[in-house]
């Protein structure tokens, strides 16, 4: 039975293969954005920025506030 199953979904094989394709690199994308070197470095990015003067306290802290939601997911 699951042969039959899978010639049929056969002509479709390339579509199912894409998907699954790009639920792998949005997961590694995830994994990569929450993962803790790259929350540190975007954090010395942005105090970076503020000690240059190229940005506002208040525009730290928003930037600041991002990273962390991005991070925790929320």
């Amino acid at each position: 039975m699951n042969l039959f199953v899978e010639l049929l979904l056969l002509p479709i094989a390339p579509v199912r293969f894409v998907i699954k394709l790009g639920e792998v690199i949005q997961d590694q994308a995830e994994q990569q954005m929450r993962s803790p070197v790259a929350i540190r470095r975007q954090l010395e990015e942005i105090d970076a920025a503020l000690e240059a003067g190229q940005i506002s306290e208040e525009e730290h802290d928003e930037a600041v506030t991002l990273v962390l939601r991005r991070a925790t997911g929320r």
